[in-house]
């Protein structure tokens, strides 16, 4: 058979070896099988470099010998032209991201000068105004730093066209120095009995309603006129477009008068005078005039420009005339809003509700504010879960100068913040840095005014300086920002007073435990503590002071500041029930199934109405029954009818504190 190639041949010699492309050719005479591959070129050394003229960005010194250096002659790269001045705006919270494209510039470039100063920092970092100005300057910007809200407006007002632009109602603040009626006034206008249910006949928060004049809105916002109410009244001033400045015909221009002539100017709005209570014998509008004159406010029967209207709301006189005065000057005023833009307002008011939430009021000013809308409001944000108009009605959407309730806000909010509708996302960064900003002041304060029980003592042994520690609970926001500002400016130098803790709500144990670690003294501003908080301020000594006019407080705290007295009322627990259904009586009125929980309730005794631990109502007892039968008293444990005298708003779940006031003896409270 025959054989393959290389195989064996036959008689057992090897075949000779066939040509292959894989076999190394023959070498030829004189030359070497392999030929060697040129070597690579070698890199020249820096030297080499440097004599050949490359170009570098910077001189190097090169080694030329031994013992020998020199500076090699390199040639320079041009530089970078310098940048223009660029004028950008800035929030605070601004990211490293947003502020690399205001510049117009490399995120990695900002990233590179935050990391020569020592900053570690990543794209998304969130910088301080402080911080992001500076990093702008660098760059040669020019900045205007503005806060979110405020740059949303002048983002809106830039793209702003005359044609979106439609009338709205004009806002009324209502102003003037307490008990000169401003509230009796408005009610007369909106023919309510507002005054009539305020503590002590005063306003204490800022309300607002929607009054229909001729088929026209106009919206009126009610100010307390008290002294301690400066912020608030400041806070009416900024979101109206007319103030009603409300002066007593007998009593004349007086130290908030004056200050509510300030706010006005100050917020650059006009003013219409309504000189009240002119059905009075006493009543002298011409030295009220003569006054208001002194004072920048010449009426227009006098040669001036301000409008004065003699009014009286106890008989209703004159009415008419205000509101078409006011209607007049809105007119003038010519007020226009775009109610398709991003809805934006002030808050009036916060609070927090048991059942519902933080609750906020707030006065739309720009846009249209709708359900499910997320927006920004101060330190906190939240998604709109409900609205209710001025009557207690849900409403779907709230216009240009409109005031709702808003529920959904993840916390209650300063009042006098603004508020600002924005995406989801952003409105979560920018409050996250301002929370943060927010603990770390609380932390740095806090840090500085800590202080021991131990320490304490010493300084009252030593009569150096004695401090009365107050812990303040009231029921809405502004009421804390009043009594935080008031009551420290009663310190003098015998007596600092020191407000370890302000909040909204009811009083809670963990307000009784911090009283009782630093000595404080509990001030209760329209709330109540609950049944353990109660208990746990018994045993532990800790001294709740309720109150419910403003003023009050500031005499307590004065009679208690001279040294730490007792005070002259004292007030003794009698018994607490929850009621737990109602059911009406023909001449009688409102009657409340109760069941006792503690204590006894007795017949004509005070009681006050507790609503989720916030006071609505402090009366007597009228009418008190076991089933049929009338009782002096029922004790924990029974059940009974009551019902409170002039009251006729009680609902399931409320609860009946009854308790007794006793007045002390001169010597006993001089003690």
């Amino acid at each position: 058979m025959p054989g393959r190639p290389g195989g064996p041949r036959p008689g057992g010699r090897p075949a000779p070896a066939q040509p292959s492309d894989k076999m190394p050719p023959k070498a030829e005479p004189g030359k070497p099988i392999y030929e060697r591959k040129p070597a690579a070129r070698a890199r020249p050394t820096m030297e080499k470099r440097f004599e050949e003229g490359e170009r570098k960005l910077h001189p190097v010194r090169a080694r030329v010998g031994p013992g020998e250096r020199r500076t090699a002659q390199i040639e320079r790269a041009p530089a970078p032209p310098p940048r223009e001045p660029r004028e950008i705006t800035i929030t605070e919270g601004v990211t490293v991201r947003d502020l690399a494209e205001k510049l117009d510039v490399r995120a990695k470039e900002v990233l590179k000068l935050l990391l020569d100063r020592g900053i570690f920092a990543s794209i998304n970092q969130a910088l301080d105004t402080a911080t992001a100005t500076t990093l702008a300057e660098s760059f040669n910007g020019i900045v205007k730093v503005l806060t979110f809200e405020e740059d949303v407006v002048q983002e809106v007002a830039r793209e702003e066209k005359p044609e979106n632009l439609e009338p709205r109602p004009p806002v009324v603040t209502v102003m003037g120095h307490v008990d000169h009626g401003k509230t009796s006034l408005l009610d007369a206008i909106r023919e309510t009995e507002v005054a009539a249910g305020e503590a002590g006949g005063i306003t204490q928060h800022i309300g607002a309603s929607v009054v229909h004049i001729d088929g026209r809105k106009v919206v009126f916002v009610d100010t307390p006129g008290h002294e301690a109410f400066t912020r608030m009244r400041a806070r009416g001033a900024k979101v109206t477009d007319i103030v009603v400045l409300v002066v007593a015909a007998d009593d004349g221009v007086m130290p908030q008068t004056q200050e509510a002539i300030d706010h006005a100017k100050a917020a650059g709005v006009p003013i219409i005078v309504a000189i009240n209570k002119i059905d009075k014998p006493e009543a002298q509008v011409e030295r009220v005039k003569r006054q208001l004159s002194e004072r920048g406010l010449m009426p227009e029967e006098w040669g001036g420009d301000t409008v004065m209207v003699e009014v009286s709301a106890k008989q209703k006189k004159n009415l008419s005339k205000l509101l078409e005065m006011i209607l007049l000057v809105a007119d003038l005023r010519e007020l226009k809003s775009n109610p398709k833009a991003p809805a934006a307002g002030t808050v009036l008011e916060s609070r927090v509700d048991k059942g519902r939430g933080a609750v906020a009021t707030i006065m739309v000013q720009t846009g249209t504010l709708h359900t499910g809308d997320v927006f920004i409001c101060g330190a906190v944000y939240g998604k709109v879960r409900a609205m209710f108009d001025d009557h207690g009605r849900p409403v779907r959407s709230a216009g240009p100068s409109t005031p709702v309730e808003v529920l959904g806000l993840q916390g209650a909010p300063e009042a006098g913040d603004q508020f600002q509708v924005a995406d989801e996302a952003r409105a979560r960064h920018i409050v996250e840095f301002r929370q943060g900003k927010l603990r770390e002041a609380t932390l740095a304060r806090s840090a500085g005014a800590r202080i021991t029980l131990d320490q304490l003592h010493e300084q009252l042994k030593a009569g150096d300086v004695k401090e009365l520690p107050l812990v303040i609970k009231a029921d809405v926001q502004g009421s804390v920002e009043v009594l935080s500002e008031m009551l420290p400016k009663l310190s003098d130098d015998r007596v600092k007073l020191k407000i370890i803790h302000a909040s909204i709500g009811a009083v809670t144990e963990n307000d009784v435990l911090l009283a009782s670690a630093s000595g404080a003294i509990i001030v209760a501003f329209n709330v109540r503590p609950d049944r353990k908080a109660s208990d746990l301020a018994q045993r532990e000594g800790v001294e709740v002071r309720p109150h419910t006019i403003i003023y009050e407080v500031s005499d307590e705290i004065k009679k208690a500041m001279t040294g730490l007295l007792d005070p002259v009322f004292k007030e003794t627990h009698l018994g607490r029930a929850e009621v737990r259904n109602t059911f009406r009586v023909k001449g009688v009125g409102m009657i409340a199934g109760c069941y006792v929980l503690d204590g006894v309730l007795k017949r004509d005794a005070e009681v006050r109405v507790l609503r989720e631990g916030i006071v609505i109502y402090t009366g007597r007892i009228s009418s008190l029954r076991r089933f049929k039968d009338d009782a002096n008293e029922v004790r924990s444990g029974f059940e009974c009818g009551a019902s409170v005298s002039n009251f006729n708003d009680i609902k399931v779940g409320d609860v009946l504190e009854c308790f007794h006031m006793q007045r002390l003896v001169l010597a006993e409270a001089s003690a």
